[in-house]
């Protein structure tokens, strides 16, 4: 199946030998590269090594969705950290919405071998009343209407699908319990975004994260501008910003 015009994958190494930084931005639940590319790329102005990965299912149709699980994004995920790791001294990981979920499994999974991570209104439950009909109803419906373009900018487009593919949806909860059981075990440095008015993830799932990592080097930022697709929204260039200052003052600490 042909991909969707901007749900390539992106990618950029670094020239710089002293400048040995890697950074893996990963894109969210039924979105694409789309979001994230810009992100990578004002990055990437700063030397470092970005890989902006499409996981699996995404940016093609929403049936192929319900063909994957989380393993499979993760799987792709990780396969991108370990290309960063084979060229870079420290490698930080970015993550938006579900990216931000598989950031987390990563952090917990890879430990000191990550030395950051960026999270953008991410998520690790949901409040919505019908979450506890998936595992049932994923079975006999194949999607419901779909949760893409939450953004307040004018002309932004993150390459999403219109529906939620159920099947899809019911492997990322199943994700979401693993990584609520671990928390603990994220430790790393963390710069945590979110939006005032996010349409698809609620404020409850920043606010759980911060206080169940290990992690004492924790901030959070309250995005007032922007909705759930923050990074193509209004405040795209201050998460570009604080994200890359973020990432120099870790740098060899």
């Amino acid at each position: 199946m042909p991909l969707a015009s901007g749900a390539q994958p992106w990618s950029c190494d670094s020239q710089n030998p002293t400048a040995r930084i890697g950074v893996l931005l990963i894109h969210g639940f039924t979105g694409s590269p789309a979001s994230m590319t810009p992100w990578g790329k004002a990055l990437s102005q700063h030397g470092w090594s970005i890989r902006v990965p499409r996981l699996p299912g995404h940016g093609s149709r929403w049936q192929d969705m319900n063909l994957t699980t989380w393993e499979d994004w993760y799987a792709e995920a990780e396969r991108n950290l370990r290309e960063l790791q084979a060229t870079c001294d420290q490698v930080f990981i970015c993550g938006l919405s579900m990216g931000g979920s598989l950031t987390l499994r990563l952090a917990q999974q890879h430990g000191h071998e990550i030395s950051g991570v960026v999270l953008v209104n991410p998520a690790v439950h949901s409040e919505r009343a019908d979450r506890h009909l998936l595992p049932v109803v994923s079975k006999f419906l194949k999607a419901f209407p779909g949760i893409s373009n939450d953004i307040a900018k004018p002309g932004q487009d993150e390459v999403a699908y219109e529906k939620l593919p159920l099947k899809a949806a019911y492997s990322l909860a199943q994700l979401w319990k693993i990584i609520k059981t671990d928390m603990k075990k994220v430790n790393q440095p963390i710069l945590l975004f979110r939006s005032a008015q996010d349409h698809v993830v609620e404020a409850s799932n920043a606010q759980w994260i911060l206080e169940h990592v290990s992690s004492t080097d924790k901030e959070e930022v309250v995005l007032e501008n922007s909705f759930h697709v923050a990074t193509l929204d209004y405040d795209a260039e201050l998460i570009e910003t604080m994200s890359a200052e973020f990432i120099k003052r870790l740098v060899n600490t």
